[in-house]
């Protein structure tokens, strides 16, 4: 592993952040930095780092601190705000205390901020208290959990490292841990660090370049000794797929896995929690799961502890997948499912002291296909990823170990328990509740115009993954773009679709699969106008309307019927309507009808789609002429012949429509966008329904 110390980046960063207290901040985050861009040194929010100094207290009188890194925040974006500061003299009374609860020990840790109110300090505080070093900084090297998780570690150890660390066996993180940390180095000036067997590195200097140097320089050293040792390759019963393959079959299969992923919520109006998946198929992990020694491999514990409230015990198994039949494929699953639940509830009573209450979301949160790859489940986007990066990095250590003539050493039952039902460490999962919608993949056609774009802002506010789809060009691009600046590159997709194409419509669909897992919402917004009397509307005129307006929604509708029925779990069409379906406009002929035979496609599909626990419903919107910048294209079309007949401007124009509904309501897309909103949030039992977003016009109520 590079050094990569840079005395002139530190400087920089010094000098960007100017003068902070403490003064050793900076360099805390600039190594905090460092380590947290090595992903083979900590992944999402594991690692922390600390230093002991002086720093000014809410009354600026001097006192002994330890700045140490929050908990659950991420090393490799860490900021200042992300270092909490304890007064040392007030730890002191815990050196000498027998057990705090973990309810207790977060309550004095609260109750020892220098800055009331700071987030929780890190769940290894007081091994950073207990240690007398200035720096400390403690990691999971994949390359030193490699040589103790392994039956022959100390010899492992010894060879690789000599006597340059100092070695304890796992304890449980708090008190456990840190006294037997503190008392393994003590008057050990020898040790550049010390291993916790399925735990990590911990590594310590009067600077933070010395404590970085150590974290290192004795991954190097590992990683070096590793590749030395390797003599024992997988024996590869089959040749494996190739990428492009497994990524064909998974978008194939995504939709059903996504759905037996997706746990019964207990809420009767949203039946499922709904997750998003992640497919991870590099050649590597394609050639693990064909070897003869895979299941012994995956199928065990994490390397360390810390990664259980991600990623549960292990993997979901899938032997001698069913890969050409889909539904003997879906039996398999189910059965290794119901498994995998029945060991859980197992495990969990065989402990002495099981939590009170079992969540009920015990499932799976990474599946091990031959042929397909390694499929991670997340309450979001974000999540699915970093659980994939978890399993990923575990299984090329546990591969490395077998490579090197070791034997997988699973950390006992009582610890894994201890630390997956851990409060101090749950508390993480609760920071990062999704909002209700958060689970939720939306694809939304028409994103590029004013009332489309509308509707792809709210959902996004509203936690929602978005495929944002239109015809391909410049307009969906910035629309992405921008979108993605904002919301995250993960949550936003951009999709070109021709909805008139059945090919194109079929493509798109399979992007959102393969990017998401599944679809739950389809928002059919995608819609033309033109404005002639009907004696002088042209037949092909006609014809282009019907295609984007009737026959556009017809192939949405199919396939996202298609999607839902294969995914189980239900769903939510939203057809964005018209008033002029109730009130139609003279000039107006070829769009009011080709809506209202679209409007009419969606109650039909209302009725069709129960059985699946589809809803489908609509909104007619009238009179919405942008969306910020964004104009409509409809108004656009439409709005210079009614400008020219009522001798009005643009602002005119608006006004007239303003003033003709009984609420004198200017009507926006954000109004439009609640509405679809407050159906995909299923506040009541509803569908077929249309709901009027037009300010109050009598002749366009639905009746």
């Amino acid at each position: 592993m590079k050094n990569r110390w840079s005395d002139a980046e530190a400087a920089a960063l010094i000098s960007r952040i100017g003068v902070s207290s403490p003064a050793e901040l900076p360099l805390l985050l600039y190594a905090t930095r460092l380590l947290g861009e090595e992903a083979d040194l900590a992944l999402h929010g594991g690692g922390n780092t600390s230093v002991k100094t002086t720093t000014l207290n809410i009354l600026g009188a001097r006192c002994n601190s330890l700045v140490i890194k929050a908990s659950g925040c991420s090393m490799t974006n860490a900021t200042a705000e992300d270092f909490v500061n304890l007064d040392l003299d007030r730890l002191e009374p815990l050196r000498n205390c027998e057990h705090l609860s973990d309810e207790d020990m977060a309550a004095y840790f609260r109750s020892t901020l220098v800055r009331p109110g700071d987030r929780m300090p890190s769940i290894e505080t007081l091994l950073h208290f207990l240690l007398p070093h200035t720096f400390v900084m403690h990691t999971h090297p994949v390359a030193l959990l490699a040589l103790t998780n392994r039956r022959d570690s100390a010899t492992a150890i010894r060879e690789a490292l000599g006597a340059s660390v100092a070695v304890i066996p796992y304890a449980q993180v708090g008190f456990e841990c840190a006294r037997a940390s503190a008392e393994a180095v003590k008057d050990k000036t020898e040790c550049l660090g010390l291993l916790i067997e399925h735990h990590g590195l911990v590594t310590w200097g009067a600077s933070a370049k010395e404590a970085y140097d150590a974290t290192i320089q004795l991954t190097s050293r590992a990683e070096s000794y590793l590749a030395k040792k390797r003599c024992r390759p997988l024996t590869v019963r089959s040749a494996p797929a190739c990428a492009q393959d497994a990524v064909s079959t998974y978008a194939r299969i995504a939709p059903m896995v996504r759905g037996l992923l997706s746990p019964a919520s207990g809420d009767q109006d949203v039946a499922f929690s709904r997750v998003i998946l992640k497919h991870s198929a590099n050649k590597e992990i394609l050639e693990l799961l064909q070897a003869q020694e895979a299941q012994q491999i995956i199928v065990s514990t994490p390397l360390t502890p810390d990664y259980l409230i991600r990623t549960r015990r292990f993997p979901l198994w899938i032997d001698s997948p069913r890969l050409d039949d889909v539904a003997a494929l879906k039996g398999q699953i189910e059965s290794a499912r119901s498994r995998f639940i029945d060991e859980y509830l197992a495990y969990i009573k065989r402990q002495p002291a099981p939590p009170q209450i079992v969540e009920a979301d015990l499932f799976p949160r990474a599946v091990a296909i031959p042929g397909v790859g390694i499929i991670t489940a997340g309450a979001t986007a974000a999540e699915a990823a970093m659980i994939a990066d978890i399993t990923l990095q575990t299984l090329q250590a546990k591969q490395t170990i077998f490579e090197t003539g070791g034997d997988y050493r699973d950390l006992s039952e009582g610890h894994i328990f201890d630390m997956e039902f851990r409060t101090y460490q749950r508390a993480k999962l609760n920071s990062r509740h999704p909002s209700p919608l958060g689970g939720s993949v939306v694809l939304v056609t028409g994103s590029a115009g004013a009332i489309g774009s509308g509707i792809c802002n709210r959902l996004l506010e509203a936690g929602c993954h978005v495929a944002a789809s239109d015809l391909a060009g410049p307009a969906l691009d910035e629309t992405v773009k921008s979108f993605q600046s904002r919301f995250g590159a993960d949550r936003v997709l951009g999709v070109g679709m021709d909805v008139t194409n059945p090919e194109s419509v079929t493509a798109a669909f399979g992007q959102v699969v393969e990017r998401f897992g599944g679809l739950d919402s389809l928002i059919a917004n995608a819609g033309i106008a033109h404005v002639a009397r009907l004696e002088d509307l042209e037949l092909e005129v006609f014809r282009k309307l019907e295609r984007v307006n009737t026959e556009g929604t017809l192939l949405t509708l199919k396939a996202a019927a298609k999607l839902f029925r294969f995914q189980g779990i239900g769903g939510d069409i939203v057809l964005i309507s018209t008033k002029n379906v109730f009130s139609p406009g003279a000039s107006f002929g070829a769009y009011s009808a080709s809506k209202a035979a679209a409007h009419q496609l969606a109650r039909i599909a209302s009725l069709e789609l129960a059985d699946i626990n589809v809803r489908v419903n609509m909104v007619a919107p009238d009179a919405v002429f942008a969306h910020g910048d964004r104009k409509s294209g409809l108004w656009a079309e439409v709005g210079p012949g009614r400008m020219k007949a009522r001798g009005l401007d643009e602002a005119g124009l608006e006004e007239y429509y303003r003033k003709r509904n009984l609420l004198q309501a200017k009507v926006t897309a954000e109004h439009v966008a609640a509405a679809v909103l407050f159906f995909l949030r299923h506040e009541t039992p509803t569908t077929g329904a249309t709901i009027p977003v037009d300010g109050g016009l009598p002749d366009a109520t639905p009746r």
